[in-house]
């Protein structure tokens, strides 16, 4: 199952937009949303996923109760920890425990957010997941990952802040 991953979307509703076409696109079964999606009006393009959806909030997520409704209870407080293809999945945002959640064994991805830099790496057995920013306000850079969960693997895909993807 392909899995696409986002985070730091930061209201950029046109890169949201080639987020999800991507996504559809590649025909990925799952969406992990890595928090800071902005404001709840996100979900006017994220509801056009063909894939199941789980998100969760970041430092910067405002109206969060309006978030949680519009998201059809989507969007969960971190750590989020969940099951997916058969691969157990901690998704937080901010950076500071993602190498001791991936060093105690206890997860096969650890997804994370909050430094609008792309990382894929592994830890033992662990795959660590940062998509980088797709908002792209902060690097200039608009990118998502699509991993392969029966791989486990992951590669960072570049979305061009004024036309397609890159």
């Amino acid at each position: 199952m392909l899995v696409g991953i986002l985070s730091d979307t930061h209201d950029n509703m046109p890169q949201i937009r080639k987020a999800v076409d991507l996504f559809n696109l590649r025909k990925v079964g799952h969406v992990i949303h890595a928090g800071d999606f902005g404001a709840p009006f996100t979900f006017r393009i994220l509801k056009d996923l063909e894939a199941e959806f789980t998100g969760i909030f970041g430092n910067n997520d405002g109206e969060k109760l309006l978030l949680q409704k519009i998201s059809k209870g989507r969007v969960f407080q971190q750590p989020h920890i969940f099951e997916l293809g058969g691969k157990k999945i901690v998704v937080i945002h901010e950076h500071h425990i993602v190498n001791a959640l991936a060093a105690s064994g206890h997860y096969d991805i650890v997804v994370y957010g909050h430094t609008h830099e792309p990382d894929v790496r592994k830890i033992g057995r662990t795959l660590v997941v940062n998509p980088g920013e797709t908002g792209g306000w902060l690097h200039g850079k608009s990118t998502v990952a699509v991993l392969d969960l029966d791989k486990m693997e992951a590669e960072i895909t570049g979305l061009d802040l004024n036309a397609g993807f890159l």
